[in-house]
């Protein structure tokens, strides 16, 4: 028997992790993360060159607003350079966000669903971090 549906209003916002492996492939991660610095207003993560969290392979995160997604998504489906990425939304469900309600660009990769809470708190669900509103890159 199928439970509600989720209303839409409980997604807060998303994020776009962007896996890489060393060398040649992290150049076009670098390369993309430059370009969607130039393009949107998004919230441009740490590099993370080993595996962190559910995540197995070397990545960064890109947080974005719920109304960014029908441009900055399309985008990254032309211009992903051959890369790996997850989409997910950011709910009171990190578990099923990351594993059930999530969409892959490429390649699908294992993660660590044992890692993620089925649940959290209201307070707990991540806050949209400021967005890089400037056309340059900080390291």
């Amino acid at each position: 028997m199928a439970g509600q549906p989720i209303p839409l209003s409980a997604i807060t916002s998303y994020h776009a992790h962007i896996y890489f492996d060393p060398g040649e492939a992290r150049a076009r991660a670098e390369r993309v993360r430059t370009l969607i610095g130039e393009r949107f207003v998004a919230g441009l993560g740490s590099w993370h060159d080993k595996p962190v969290g559910p995540h197995v392979k070397p990545m960064y995160q890109v947080a974005f607003a719920v109304e960014l997604f029908p441009r900055f998504v399309p985008w990254l489906m032309l211009n992903r350079m051959g890369l790996s990425v997850l989409i997910h939304p950011n709910t009171r469900r990190p578990h099923d966000d990351h594993l059930v309600n999530a969409l892959w660009l490429g390649d699908i990769l294992p993660l660590k669903g044992d890692m993620l809470p089925s649940e959290v708190a209201e307070s707990e669900v991540e806050e949209l971090p400021p967005p890089n509103t400037s056309p340059t890159l900080q390291p």
